[in-house]
């Protein structure tokens, strides 16, 4: 049986064929694109039916994020999200908390509303806007009830006592390790290993993650999305990630598939040599499945969080004269990177201080020297801060980006002020540099680091309007149609999944996004008003609630 999909306008993102009213699916597929008379052929031979549901509405492919963090949002999901941004979600709105009285208030009326015996976790916390934060306070304010502060980054975490002595952490263990400081209760970068290590048990218990991962469904849904990238599988515990997403995702009611790209770092724990760590990577292919599909790719780590100003950033560096931090030291780095090189691997490196990007490039270039490879997928991931000599070279080297523009939005104004000046605050993810360079780029959230809201993502990128609502460096700024591209075939590129997703044309799933308005009339200034009304994945109608 065919379904044939009718709409006041169909954007298909294929140039050869940019427009169309009407979409032909059967069996999940597309067999074709254009108005109804063009599909007189195929009529022909089957039972047809026409489906008037979106008439009056436009279609679009898919929308695609090819970084977003799955398992991590389901962990952070149950928290009580205390924000220095409004956060819209489908079940409630979380109100902006801008500064240290308010955030402290909001931990106080967290604690007394709770039930005696439960634990008390919190995400969303930024000393810029909400003071210092240390174990002390949290004393203070928690009493004996066990008590997480997580950093608006994930990189980090603070725990009070109650909750050290409750996961059995000891200072015999603590005191000396490296980005650890067990005064404050403070596990930051690689410290934070450690402290997920002992914090699992609570927070990957099945009751705990499964209701994060059904949230997590329906803010993917929310956002359009019908592909998602888990960029990082296996930075909880891999087996029982696994297990967990194929329970809560992994079902015909799911509307989205997952590109899994596992954390080399993580994935080698216990593993005698890298060589071992790559056997491990490509046993994981033996796992996919229609809905979780893995590539040849591998996620590695340059340095630290943006969130957190733990970037590793070239001189000037930071105004108060503080430094980054490494998640791979450089030579461990050049390692890894080489190892999965090659063994033929697309490497996503995350990267967020400009030093780290010069380290991704260094390597690459080393790489291409020892081994040269063609359309190899080197991807820097985030792009935060960058110089435009390392644009160029990302352009010789044939390397991608797929960057977080919502930094810009949410921590410009105040990384101007607090940080690294307002020259290097402003530049964040130059994409407007990328797009002059014909570099392929797309945008991501890196969910939960920004909105899983593709749409408002690209909204961003385009305007750069930041939260103080300054342009910044509008040079830098894209145009309607690149980001329209960075969020459907540009994204599936990145990902690798190009050939079945990310335009709409005979031969690929039929995945759909509908929409209330037409980004092409309504514009760059309309774009993040755009009501998604329903998806469709694999021609089967997902309608949001």
């Amino acid at each position: 049986m065919i379904d044939i999909f009718k709409a006041r306008e169909v954007l298909t993102m294929n140039p050869s064929w940019p427009t169309a009213r009407a979409v032909a699916v059967r069996d999940g597929e597309i067999l074709a694109v254009g108005d109804l008379d063009d599909m007189a052929a195929w009529c022909e031979h089957d039972e047809v039916v026409i489906r008037e549901d979106f008439a009056d509405k436009v279609l679009m492919p898919g929308l695609i994020d090819p970084h977003l963090h799955p398992l991590m949002a389901a962990v952070l999901l149950p928290m009580k999200f205390i924000t220095a941004m409004e956060w819209a979600f489908p079940w409630e709105t979380v109100r902006a908390t801008t500064n240290a009285e308010s955030y402290r208030a909001a931990l106080v009326a967290g604690h007394v509303n709770l039930p005696p015996g439960e634990m008390f976790f919190t995400w969303g916390y930024h000393s810029y806007w909400h003071g210092e934060m240390s174990r002390s306070l949290m004393d203070e304010i928690f009493g004996d009830r066990p008590a997480v502060v997580w950093q608006r980054s994930f990189h980090e975490v603070y725990l009070n006592s109650a909750m050290m002595n409750e996961l059995d952490m000891q200072e015999s263990q603590l005191k000396g390790r490296h980005q650890i400081d067990y005064e404050r209760g403070h596990f930051f970068e690689n410290g934070l290993g450690f402290a997920i290590n002992k914090l699992n048990r609570i927070i990957m218990s099945e009751g705990w993650i499964d209701r994060g991962l059904d949230r997590l469904k329906r803010i993917a849904h929310f956002g359009g999305h019908t592909t998602i990238g888990d960029m990082a599988v296996g930075i909880f515990d891999l087996e029982l990630e696994w297990q967990a997403s194929r329970r809560m995702l992994d079902l015909p009611e799911t509307p989205f598939r997952v590109m899994n790209v596992p954390h080399a770092v993580r994935l080698g724990i216990g593993a005698k040599d890298i060589d071992e760590t790559v056997r491990r990577a490509d046993a994981l292919a033996e796992r996919a499945t229609d809905k979780f599909l893995f590539g040849r790719k591998i996620k590695l780590f340059t340095d630290g969080a943006f969130f957190s100003q733990l970037a590793m950033m070239k001189a000037p560096g930071y105004t108060d004269g503080h430094e980054g931090e490494w998640l791979i030291p450089p030579d461990q780095y050049l390692e890894y990177a080489r190892a999965f090189w090659q063994a033929g691997y697309d490497i996503h490196v995350h990267c967020c201080g400009d030093l780290g990007v010069e380290l991704a490039i260094d390597t690459l270039e080393t790489l291409q020297r020892e081994r040269p490879r063609f359309n190899h997928g080197y991807t820097i991931e985030h792009f935060g801060f960058s110089t435009p000599e390392q644009v160029h070279r990302i352009k010789d080297l044939g390397a991608r980006v797929s960057a977080n523009t919502y930094y810009l939005r949410e921590l410009s104004e105040a990384y101007g002020e607090f940080g690294i000046g307002r020259e290097r605050a402003d530049q964040m993810a130059r994409l407007g540099s990328c797009d002059r360079e014909n570099i392929l780029w797309s945008i991501h959230s890196d969910f939960p680091m920004a909105p899983a809201l593709p749409l408002h993502n690209a909204w961003v990128a385009a305007t750069r309007e930041n939260a103080a609502g300054r342009v910044v460096a509008k040079e830098e700024c894209v145009s309607l149609e690149a980001v329209l591209r960075s969020v459907t075939i540009d994204a599936a590129r990145i990902l690798g999944v190009e050939d079945i997703t990310g335009s709409l044309r005979a031969g690929k799933k039929a995945d759909m996004v509908v929409l209330d308005q037409n980004p092409l009339e309504v514009g760059l200034d309309g774009l993040r008003d755009i009501r998604i009304e329903a998806t469709i994945f694999e021609g089967k109608v997902f309608r949001i609630s």
